[in-house]
């Protein structure tokens, strides 16, 4: 009897218990599920790049920051989506989607065949160009291929300096240049401006603001290269919610939000030049 009635309390224990957890709401299927629910959505971004991810105070600002909100505003009918910033750097944005660290990045994220085999990608929202930056005192450098015999950086995770050393398909000039390595993107400034380096090459957008930040003791060559497709990075497979991210970022083009959040963070900026229309979607297979 004893025996029957502990079963019984072990039995409405686990029940209510299961209850719990899907009264929660804290398991969706995809991230736009999630939206729908109310759950609040972590999003990846970078911390240490001005003008597209840099962390101030709380949380982070940028121009990567704004379009994540202003895509899942649009996804949610107009409303405001609750976020959690979380960093997401070069190294670890595949790891943070596959085990669900993060649910969704816009962290410079370039759309490549390779990361598609790990990522599903909605966008590309706006296309860089890799282009080079140096000090402003250097006349050394004055186009990519002047890298040649030069140090350049090789940020962990990115693969930008592979555009300089390697040959197609994989790489762009094939040039014999050095590489140094860095933990990040804001170390290679720190070694550039320390004559640790020669020069920093990856996507324009990225440089720009970097030299914004450092005054003028930066010069970007304004000579791009390569075609860089920022994605929406999602967890592999999720193509309902990169379905949905596409038509949101086809919406933000079309009502004019992307071309003012282009010019609040890139206007003005010495030979750089922004896609000012919607690139074709790359599809969420």
């Amino acid at each position: 009897m004893h025996m029957r009635r502990m079963g019984a309390v072990l039995s409405v224990a686990a029940m209510a218990t299961g209850l719990a957890a899907c009264g929660g709401g804290e398991t969706y299927a995809t991230v736009a599920d999630k939206i729908a629910g109310g759950g609040t959505v972590v999003v990846g971004t970078k911390w240490d790049q001005p003008s597209l991810g840099l962390k101030k105070g709380a949380n982070p600002e940028g121009f990567d920051v704004d379009v994540a909100k202003a895509v899942l505003k649009e996804m949610n009918g107009g409303k405001d989506v609750p976020v959690e910033w979380k960093e997401s750097k070069s190294d670890n944005r595949e790891p943070f989607l596959a085990n669900g660290t993060v649910d969704i990045i816009f962290a410079t994220y370039s759309i490549t065949e390779s990361r598609k085999e790990k990522v599903t990608f909605g966008g590309p929202y706006v296309i860089a160009h890799q282009d080079v930056m140096v000090r402003k005192d250097d006349t050394s450098i004055n186009t990519p291929q002047d890298l040649v015999g030069k140090k350049i950086c090789k940020a962990s995770g990115s693969n930008s300096y592979k555009r300089i050393t390697d040959p197609p398909p994989d790489g762009e000039l094939d040039l014999d240049a050095t590489t140094v390595d860095a933990a990040s993107y804001s170390e290679c400034i720190q070694k550039l401006g320390g004559n640790n380096l020669d020069a920093v090459t990856t996507d324009d957008l990225i440089l720009a603001g970097f030299a914004k930040q450092a005054g003028g003791n930066f010069k970007v060559l304004g000579q791009g290269f390569t075609d860089e497709k920022y994605g929406i990075g999602l967890k592999k497979g999720d193509t309902k919610t990169c379905e949905a991210v596409n038509k949101a970022v086809q919406a933000i083009w079309q009502n004019g939000t992307m071309k003012q959040l282009v010019d609040k963070w890139f206007g003005g900026i010495e030979g750089l030049k922004v896609s000012q229309e919607a690139p074709p979607a790359e599809g969420c297979a």
